[in-house]
């Protein structure tokens, strides 16, 4: 008695419902051989003695699976109710079999013939999943039913969720269907009803899982679903060490969330064929249908524990980017001149990846427009062959019927590059604007360590001004405008130039130097430069914008400019009057606009019974400068004076002097004022 209280062994092959009972009986039937005869016997009959219950205690008892691994029960208390003789409970501390574990084991076994097991443990553990507080109740009662209830979560989770679920179990557990319904997974954030239907296969099963309005969230709120509905099927079947499969997800309703990507309806469908072997996925085929955007197709496999990249090939055969680009697309380009982009034709795409390492891709757009919300640019009707291979060298070919770059027209361009890895060259490319070109040449450009690096050149062959002013919705200018470029050079983000820049206008020439743009392509560039104007028309310019006639010649310096999103934040300005001989007058209209921009203070020093008379009257010189710092202009003229400075100095008969009292004006404020000026609206004020 002693040696099999210490370690009793029990076979039960195979297993059944009655696997328990099996073992419990057995267990029995191994006593019975140590007793003495019908004295042994006589002990066991409630009649005699009256014995309530008999007690049978082992250490280890062990179901043996024939060579594969065994379930052990370890430290297992039995009890038998001799009253009611159809109740066997079994207490275990624990209760191992292959990577499970289940501990404080208490099973309540119904020797009936409508058999009832029930099973309450503290603790059950399996791989890196853990459960507590388990109920288990399979109930052979009528209709076959198991019940499974319990906190659960994966072994680095910290809390715990909880899980429940009823099954309706068919007469033959290896050949016919599982169907549970009212499933349910409960956690903070989380609401999972489901439905599961099981059917057993040879080597493996067919399992079709139902959502139905789930919601979820992460605690960051990165990632949500609100109302998803939807219906998984999975046939899996297993052959040596590999696990065959086929999957189909349809996704038929609801909102999802994934940052930062937002689907706010369903229908779409994923269907993949395959395997898992160890850690490793394979993906014969698969498909995944986005509603109204259009089908992927790809293959590959994959590491399920470090996510590594063995292989990917991907085909988008038809992309329409109408849907695609607000899906997929622009939330990824938040910070970039297409985030107000629209899109619209048709893409093609293809992908190949080894090692989790880019190697090939190739972009066909067919008839594609791209109209940015903002009218900084548009492109129509542009079809592009963009292919790239990590190993040989490309052609690119990109072309687009006409556009419009900050409203002025663009011209039918065709474009030729070739890519060679991470680098990209192009002898030359003319893009029709207005009726000239830009001209680009020496055009090189190379990806290192992640960032961009390129360089080019340009020019701008001479171009109407009257349509470029049309074009920048500008006051109408005349002439001819042109513009040489020197080297341009793009590194690490920052923009600038080898040289100066040179425009040709007002039959002057204005020169930009020291240039230098950050995030030029962002929603905030800054730009800094130098800029000088010598000998402009004053005449063709002042006409211009309804300034008022003025004749003579302007020069002009703008030093340490400094903008942010295109606005002035610093300055030294300066515009005056050219030296040298030419005719030099100005109109009363030119007066009354000068002194405004003098604001209250500034005064036109002249007769009133001699301005009635004129029209016209000479100076000697002319200037204003600015020197902005914090949003504040500080103001001066071409000289000063006790109370403010000269923007005026007249000559000749009659005299004419304009000054200026307000030396500080905020920005705004004498943007303003030009505005006025333009506009007619400014008032002079005569002393």
């Amino acid at each position: 008695m002693n040696d099999l209280n210490k370690d009793a062994k029990f076979y039960c092959r195979p297993f059944n419902y009655s696997c328990l009972t099996s073992v419990v009986l057995k267990l029995l039937s191994a006593w019975i051989p140590a007793c003495a005869g019908m004295t042994c016997l006589l002990i066991f009959s409630p009649n005699v003695f009256a014995i309530g219950s008999l007690t049978i205690t082992a250490e280890t008892i062990e179901h043996d699976k024939g060579g594969a691994a065994n379930a052990l029960l370890h430290n297992t208390r039995a009890v038998i109710d001799l009253d009611r003789s159809n109740m066997i409970t079994i207490k275990s501390e624990r209760i191992t079999h292959d990577d499970a574990e289940l501990k404080g084991a208490n099973i309540v076994v119904d020797l009936a013939a409508k058999t009832t097991y029930a099973i309450k443990a503290a603790r059950i553990s399996y791989q890196n999943l853990e459960a507590q507080n388990a109920n288990i109740v399979l109930d052979m009662r009528g209709n076959h039913s198991l019940t499974f209830d319990a906190d659960v979560k994966q072994h680095a989770d910290k809390a715990w969720a909880k899980a429940k679920m009823h099954c309706l179990l068919p007469n033959n557990l290896a050949t016919q269907a599982w169907e549970c319904d009212d499933g349910q997974f409960v956690a903070a954030r989380i609401n999972l009803p489901f439905s599961l239907s099981v059917l057993p296969q040879v080597k493996g099963f067919i399992a079709n899982i139902n959502l139905k309005n789930a919601n979820f969230s992460d605690e960051a709120g990165l990632h949500a679903a609100e109302k998803l509905t939807g219906h998984l099927t999975v046939v899996a079947k297993q052959e040596g060490a590999a696990l065959q499969f086929n999957a189909a997800l349809n996704w038929q309703t609801g909102e999802v969330f994934w940052q930062p990507l937002y689907f706010a309806n369903g229908g779409h469908e994923l269907q993949m064929q395959g395997n898992v072997n160890g850690d490793v996925l394979t993906l014969d085929s698969a498909t995944l249908k986005l509603d109204k955007v259009g089908d992927l197709n790809f293959n590959g496999r994959m590491n399920t524990k470090n996510y590594k990249l063995y292989a990917l090939d991907a085909n988008l055969p038809s992309l329409n980017l109408t849907e695609a680009y607000p899906l997929l697309f622009k939330p990824f380009l938040g910070k970039t001149v297409l985030n107000d982009a629209e899109l619209s034709g048709k893409a093609t795409l293809n992908i190949h990846v080894v090692d989790s390492q880019l190697k090939a891709f190739k972009i066909k757009l067919d008839d594609v427009n791209i109209d940015d919300k903002n009218h900084k640019f548009a492109f129509y009707n542009v079809n592009a062959d963009i292919p790239w291979s990590y190993d040989d060298a490309a052609q690119v070919h990109l072309s687009y019927n006409n556009g419009t770059l900050l409203n002025m027209p663009l011209g039918r361009t065709d474009v030729k590059a070739e890519v060679n890895r991470y680098s990209l060259v192009s002898p030359d490319i003319t893009l029709p604007i207005l009726d000239g070109a830009f001209k680009l040449s020496d055009i090189s450009a190379a990806r290192i360590n992640d960032n961009w690096y390129w360089h080019l050149r340009a020019a701008l062959s001479p171009i109407s001004m009257p349509d470029a002013s049309r074009a920048f919705k500008l006051p109408i200018m005349q002439g001819k405008a042109s513009a040489e470029i020197p080297l341009v050079t793009y590194s690490g983000g920052t923009l600038t130039t080898d040289g100066a820049i040179t425009l040709n206008v007002f039959n002057g020439m204005a020169t930009i130097t020291q240039l230098t743009m950050q995030n030029p392509l962002g929603n905030a560039p800054r730009l800094s430069a130098d800029m000088q104007l010598r000998n402009l028309d004053m005449g063709s310019l002042t006409r211009t914008f309804s300034f008022g006639a003025i004749e003579g010649k302007l020069d002009g310096d703008v030093t340490d400019l400094e903008m942010v999103n295109w606005k002035p934040v610093k300055m030294d300005a300066k515009l005056q009057s050219s030296d040298g001989k030419y005719l030099r007058k100005i109109s009363q209209r030119a007066v009354e606009n000068i002194s405004s921009l003098g604001g209250a203070g500034a005064t036109a020093a002249i007769q009133r019974s001699v301005l009635r008379f004129f029209k016209d009257f000479n100076y000697a010189k002319l200037g204003l400068s600015c020197t902005l710092r914090n949003d504040i202009c500080e103001m001066n003229g071409i000289e000063s004076t006790p109370g403010g400075y000269v923007i005026v100095k007249g000559s000749g008969i009659p005299a004419i002097t304009v000054l200026g009292y307000n030396k500080t004006v905020g920005w705004g404020e004498l943007v303003d004022r030009v505005k006025r000026v333009i506009e007619g609206n400014a008032e002079l004020i005569v002393k």
